[in-house]
């Protein structure tokens, strides 16, 4: 089959996330400038660049997790693993504005190197932020989509010595979780490696 987004897609439910998947998913962790706490996570999260480290959450509406950003500068990301998939899940819960997802989830706030949100103690890796940009992109129209993106630099990164392997962290051992389409989810268990052939060869 073949369609344009724009005239319908004929199916059940909206095929789009399930073809682009699996999707990392950004545990955003946030403090407010009067210390509220927020975690939520966002199945729009990936890695941008390795020169500088940089990281990027899109969230439908301006939550808690854009409107702390913005304001303290400062975010963290925490990496969603199987073990902590419903305390995960629990705290993406509509919860009233400024309440801790932390303390409706049963997890612990641990306090970061460099920034003054806190990581999720129970996560095997997490990743410090500085807000490097903030934008709300455009369709072809012209038109805002309706989210906020987030871009942060990775200035301080965490990892549980448990997960790695001959000095490698290693996916399969953390449990690492993602996004896929409609509601389901899918756990790294298995990897293969290759190299990039080269033209000279």
């Amino acid at each position: 089959m073949f369609y344009q987004p724009r005239n319908g897609h004929g199916l059940p439910h909206d095929p789009f996330k399930a073809i682009v998947a699996p999707r990392p998913i950004g545990w955003i962790s946030t403090r407010a400038l009067d210390g509220r706490l927020n975690l939520a996570p966002y199945s729009f999260f990936n890695a941008l660049s390795t020169h500088p480290h940089l990281v990027m959450f899109s969230s439908e509406g301006e939550k808690d997790s854009v409107t702390f950003a913005r304001e303290s500068g400062e975010f963290v990301a925490n990496l969603a693993t199987r073990n902590l998939f419903e305390a995960m899940n629990a705290s993406s819960v509509d919860a009233p504005r400024g309440l801790s997802e932390f303390d409706y989830a049963g997890l612990t706030p641990e306090p970061s190197r460099l920034v003054a949100a806190p990581r999720v103690r129970e996560a095997v890796a997490a990743l410090e932020c500085k807000v490097t940009e903030i934008m709300r992109p455009k369709g072809l129209d012209g038109r805002e989509a309706g989210v906020t993106t987030v871009f942060g630099e990775v200035v301080g990164v965490h990892i549980d010595e448990r997960c790695l392997t001959d000095g490698l962290f290693d996916i399969v051992k953390a449990g690492t979780i993602a996004r896929l389409g409609y509601m389901d989810y899918t756990t790294v268990t298995e990897t293969f490696s290759a190299r990039r052939p080269q033209w000279k060869d």
